[in-house]
């Protein structure tokens, strides 16, 4: 009798920056060299002050950031991870409320979790973040699609229509926004919180690049609508820590230690190790601050540096300049629609000839048939210009 496994598991659906990066590494194993506008892989690492504190720890002799910690994180860094949410502008939190998580993604899963049974509904607005789709089908809810408007700030009317009372279980805002690099505006976020309030919705705030804002400021969704808000946030971006995994969550308390649990189940803890970098790094308040300003000139600099190049080689294309994050969505409809191809199959042409590695659009939303996402963090300005000439080779080789 043939073992049976889980069907439901091949709803979780591999990373398309997973899938470019493994076969990046391959080529690169064979010495080709790929232009990354593929991934938010932070290029700045953290600041050295921070890296030498680390290297003084790491020869004591004591156990102490090798240890498990307590599932939530230990307590000093929820302290200091609510003193930082309020220097940024945040609201004002209780450690009770902080679950510390293994990365941004390690918080989505315990936070989806903890609130969808089957058959709930989900607003993802079009597009967003591809990684949400997979975890909510996986728990037997469903996605439910709303169109976003110009600059992308997501259809309110369109919210409106969506959103059923005791159907439609969350709304996920990502701002800044994971692929646009939208900043969600006030006067959207009091619509989405009144929304929230008034259906019995949960809010799931995806915040991981909230530090990484170039015009404008991030707005708290939490502000307006605390006990419907949980926060999703990452240490991946600023601090230049990606693959060390550290990110925190933050809700109302009976949800907090809900999200705890099934963290518990799935990591035991957060990284001991990651846990108090981080808290010497949000300790050191001015310090910080002075780096997340670097990381910001830079990071805005090269996304002004791809825009030009995309202005200069790809007159056809149109785009919205992203207020923060680490990407920029291009949309090729006028080159792509006449030659019969979409941006997935571009994609594909654009690895394979030319060496450049892009995320297709339709990862991020059904309406997406024609964009692409550009990451501007990873590579130098000339590199990123290279990759826009060599994208442009490629759509001029479809005509």
């Amino acid at each position: 009798m043939p073992l049976r496994l889980n069907p439901r598991v091949t709803l979780l659906r591999e990373s398309p920056t997973r899938r470019i990066d493994a076969i990046r590494e391959e080529l690169s194993r064979s010495g080709v060299d790929v232009i990354l506008l593929s991934t938010g892989q932070p290029s700045i690492p953290p600041p050295r002050w921070l890296r030498e504190w680390l290297a003084g720890k790491l020869l004591e002799e004591t156990m102490r950031l090798y240890a498990y910690t307590p599932t939530a994180g230990i307590a000093d860094l929820r302290e200091a991870i609510v003193e930082d949410v309020k220097d940024y502008g945040g609201p004002e939190l209780e450690p009770s409320q902080i679950v510390v998580t293994a990365g941004g993604q390690g918080a989505m899963f315990p936070v989806l979790s903890s609130i969808l049974e089957p058959g709930d509904e989900v607003v993802l607005f079009d597009p967003t973040y591809f990684g949400y789709q997979p975890i909510i089908e996986y728990l037997g809810a469903k996605v439910k699609w709303v169109p976003t408007g110009p600059g992308y700030q997501p259809d309110i009317d369109a919210l409106n229509e969506a959103v059923v009372r005791g159907k439609t279980k969350a709304i996920v805002v990502v701002t800044p926004d994971n692929p646009t690099g939208r900043v969600i505006d006030e006067q959207t976020a009091k619509a989405i919180a009144e929304i929230a309030v008034d259906t019995g919705a949960w809010i799931v705030a995806d915040e991981a690049y909230r530090t990484l804002v170039y015009e404008g400021s991030h707005v708290w969704i939490y502000k307006y609508a605390p006990e419907n808000t949980i926060g999703v946030n990452a240490f991946s971006k600023d601090p230049g820590i990606p693959g060390w995994r550290l990110g925190f969550t933050y809700s109302e308390r009976e949800l907090a230690r809900r999200i705890a649990l099934v963290s518990q189940e799935i990591v035991y803890c957060p990284p001991s190790v990651a846990q108090y970098m981080v808290l010497e790094y949000l300790r050191n308040r001015e310090l910080r601050r002075r780096h997340v300003e670097e990381v910001k000139r830079v990071y805005a600099s090269r996304r002004d540096a791809l825009l030009k190049a995309i202005d200069e080689n790809l007159p056809k294309a149109r785009y919205t300049k992203p207020s923060g994050g680490m990407f920029a969505m291009i949309d090729l409809r006028e080159y792509l629609e006449p030659a019969g191809i979409d941006s997935e199959k571009l994609a594909e042409r654009a690895l394979r000839e030319q060496r450049v590695a892009t995320i297709p659009g339709s990862y991020f939303g059904p309406g997406q048939k024609y964009t692409l996402r550009l990451s501007f963090v990873t590579e130098p300005p000339e590199r990123l210009r290279e990759g826009v000439r060599r994208l442009a080779k490629v759509l001029e080789g479809l005509s």
